[in-house]
């Protein structure tokens, strides 16, 4: 089982419900989108072809069970799903972050699902697979990365339209340095949201580092 493999290192995490936790990152080769706004376009391409047991005898070497398996795109890799079950069988914590844009039918159901649907001003709203949702779990997590106005009464429709605060845990975010954050939260207790605002965290104590970490 071999998959081709940007990075891996241990950090903080930056999104999600886990923020601020030490957590170790894989981070698959290869993305099927091409958002306005990617910060991690080095993903395309750049990479190294591992086995699956090279990759776990890498992480062995850090002591954290928290694991989150990123990209690019991971499912884009049909070896990520062996992976992830691989983790899970390890006793490991594992997050899956993903676009939304492929399956997660077959994402073992141990795994945390964290889906990052795409708003308009990331011009790949059309790649949105919403029959994800009939997938979700309680514990997963759907992000909705936020640009303008727009992008907020777009997420906002989305959440009542498939009921994401009774399905899961539903975070907003804005777009790094393109809109106010201070104007989402405004929105958000305008309109009574349920749910989790979050900033980018790793990008408030690494500002200078060029990669999306």
């Amino acid at each position: 089982m071999i998959l081709k493999i940007n990075e891996i290192y241990h950090s903080i995490q930056g999104e999600s419900s886990f923020t601020g936790l030490p957590c170790i990152f894989i981070r698959l080769t290869y993305c099927n989108l091409r958002c306005s706004y990617c910060d991690s376009e080095y993903t395309f391409y750049e990479g190294t072809d591992m086995s699956i047991d090279e990759i776990l005898n890498k992480i062995k070497k850090y002591s954290c069970k928290l694991v989150e398996v990123t990209g690019g795109e991971p499912l884009f890799q049909k070896n990520c799903i062996e992976l992830l079950q691989k983790l899970v069988d390890l006793d490991y914590k594992v997050l899956l972050e993903t676009s939304g844009s492929l399956t997660i039918k077959d994402v073992p159901k141990e795994v945390i699902n964290i889906i990052d649907f795409k708003c308009p001003s990331s011009n790949m709203k059309k790649k949105n697979l919403w029959e994800n949702i009939n997938y979700l779990k309680p514990d997963d997590e759907v992000k909705f990365v936020i640009g303008n106005r727009e992008d907020y009464d777009w997420a906002k429709n989305k959440i009542k339209k498939y009921n994401l605060t009774n399905t899961c845990k539903v975070l907003m975010s804005p777009t790094y340095k393109e809109i106010e954050p201070g104007m989402i939260t405004k929105w958000i207790l305008e309109d009574n949201l349920n749910i989790r605002f979050q900033v980018q965290l790793h990008k408030e104590i690494w500002p200078e580092e060029e990669r999306g970490v």
